[in-house]
């Protein structure tokens, strides 16, 4: 990345602060194994004005030891869950031709060497590393030395371990983003702390920063828009009323197209500074107000709040706020009531 600039480039989508805000729908494992379900969602996320597709590459053997540890949001072991859900590399490529056909970028997560691997070999444009692996830095580095952009979620990580993360991947001259997250299903609203995206852009100045947001609406994802924020990641489905972990925290179709329009309005009305615009002129003019005789007043009279005062419309030559540097002073000329004064009649 350049100097001081936050910018990095998936596929030729630019993303930072100069450019709307890249939203990712994490299909992750909403297809619950299923290939058509898989790619009913992609047609949806295209329909729906989307970008891009995110999914999660599994590898069960190599990604863990069979265990009974349950999820939070599960009634069921995750090796259980990923068994179930994992697609086969053949099925993941067939996801991948079919969003490329609908003009989408197809962006995956692997969470093993071997996932890794093969998402390399499918050409993925970028990687996503979930927050799980944010300080798995044998795995980070594995990824990074792919040489493809990166973003990195950073949930259950504070910033000592995002520090490291950071480190391995600039020692590798990643270009990569920070996203922002809290590993909750769904996440409390108290617990989203907002405050980490500019905590994130102060502590890395050339990162990219987003959040990955697993909350039950769309707000906080739009509010970090306007604190900097660059990248939205949102669980994503076909329908609400599809079973899977990972389906209460996700949005439906209208819910995705309304977060991608708003996320637009938002990086639209942000920044800025607190000056008069040009295109407020027209207003100015009938809105402010000028110095108007309210009284007739002759050559040599002395300008007081009984003969002077302010009015609309301000296309006056003085305006209200200089209405204290007329007072007290003489009139050079005979004005009549309702005329607007000019510097030229003070003396």
């Amino acid at each position: 990345m350049a100097m001081n600039v936050r910018e990095l480039t998936i596929a030729s989508r630019k993303i930072g602060d100069a450019f709307a805000p890249f939203v990712i729908p994490e299909i992750g494992i909403n297809h619950g194994g299923d290939i058509t379900r898989a790619i009913q969602m992609i047609d949806d996320v295209a329909d729906a004005g989307g970008e891009c597709v995110k999914f999660q590459s599994h590898s069960v053997d190599d990604e863990m030891i069979p265990n009974n540890v349950i999820p939070a949001n599960s009634t069921r072991s995750i090796w259980d869950i990923m068994e179930q859900c994992t697609l086969s590399e053949a099925e993941e490529l067939t996801c991948k031709k079919h969003a490329e056909d609908r003009g989408l970028i197809f962006l995956s997560t692997p969470f093993s060497r071997e996932a890794a691997n093969r998402l390399d070999a499918l050409d993925v444009a970028a990687f996503k590393i979930g927050s799980g692996e944010c300080n798995n830095l044998p795995l980070v580095r594995h990824i990074a030395r792919f040489g493809r952009p990166i973003i990195v979620s950073t949930g259950m990580n504070d910033l000592d371990s995002v520090r490291r993360t950071v480190d391995v991947l600039v020692q590798e001259n990643s270009q990569f983003s920070l996203l922002h997250c809290t590993s909750m299903y769904p996440t409390p609203y108290e617990n989203i702390r907002l405050g980490s995206i500019t905590q994130l852009r102060n502590e890395f100045p050339t990162a990219v920063i987003g959040i990955s947001d697993h909350s039950l609406s769309n707000l906080p994802s739009l509010a970090a828009v306007a604190l900097g924020a660059s990248i939205i990641e949102r669980h994503f489905t076909s329908d609400m009323k599809w079973i899977g972990e990972d389906i209460e925290i996700s949005v439906d179709p209208v819910g995705f197209r309304e977060l991608v329009e708003g996320s637009k309005i938002v990086h639209a009305a942000s920044g800025g500074s607190k000056t008069v615009l040009g295109g407020e002129q027209p207003t100015i003019d009938f809105a402010y107000a000028s110095v108007v005789a309210i009284a007739p007043v002759n050559p040599g009279d002395v300008l007081d709040e009984s003969n002077i005062w302010v009015k609309r419309p301000g296309t006056g030559e003085i305006l209200a706020f200089d209405l204290d540097k007329v007072l007290g002073k003489q009139s050079t000329r005979a004005i009549t009531r309702g005329e607007q004064l000019r510097w030229s009649d003070v003396k």
